[in-house]
């Protein structure tokens, strides 16, 4: 997400709360508008089932809706929506677990189609998904916030509730884990003809391989 589409997401939702706040309840409806999609993708990650994600995304509003008045503003209101949403998720799973796919488990990804780059990038993206999710929550969370959701590292660690030192960790951890399990995905992704369009980078080809600092330097100059 852009800086100019952040700004005006913000100001649509801090309308939209002022007027729920006044007494306008259709006025959430606003907020569920711009937020249902990121909140059940988000969940997905987290359950890889698509009709429990929307339950959890529900669930997440309906929290969101229940504790508007506590919000302090003291970061975005989407910082806050993501970080209750992920509590939500977590407390979720606790009480109904998903059975999740041992990293050392999940199959190294299949060598990609080369002869048509639009395939070949859909493969791609499929491969990095199916080896995000097959990692620990714990490194999961980070990697699904930092670079599918495009948060940077300080939106990110305040979503988790954690020090950005601890998210930075977690990250790099979370590469040498993939790197370790799928060393061909490492290559695949240097190789990949996709790897010089930005738009298809942006659609989901995460640089898992990179240094933190780097990439949020590249995010910094894409704004």
């Amino acid at each position: 997400m852009n800086a100019a589409t952040s700004a005006e997401n913000n100001q649509a939702d801090l309308a939209d709360i002022e007027q729920v706040l006044a007494g306008d309840a259709k006025a959430f409806e606003g907020i569920v508008r711009r937020w249902q999609g990121p909140l059940i993708n988000m969940a997905w990650r987290y359950c890889r089932d698509r009709s429990r994600a929307e339950e959890m995304a529900q669930e997440a509003f309906l929290r969101a809706w229940r504790g508007l008045s506590h919000w302090r503003r003291e970061s975005s209101f989407s910082t806050w929506l993501f970080a209750l949403a992920a509590n939500v998720y977590r407390s979720e799973l606790k009480r109904f677990p998903v059975e999740t796919l041992p990293l050392e488990a999940a199959p190294e990804p299949a060598g990609l189609a080369t002869q048509h780059n639009e395939l070949a990038a859909q493969l791609s993206q499929d491969a990095v998904r199916r080896a995000v999710l097959a990692l620990p929550l714990r490194y999961r969370e980070p990697v699904v916030l930092f670079y599918f959701h495009e948060m940077d590292v300080a939106a990110a660690a305040r979503t988790l509730g954690m020090p950005e030192g601890t998210l930075k960790a977690r990250l790099s951890r979370a590469r040498t884990l993939l790197r370790q399990r799928f060393p061909r995905l490492e290559e695949e992704q240097d190789s990949h003809p996709s790897r010089k369009d930005k738009n298809a980078a942006r659609m989901g080809h995460p640089d898992f391989y990179n240094d933190v600092h780097a990439q949020e330097a590249r995010k910094e100059a894409a704004r």
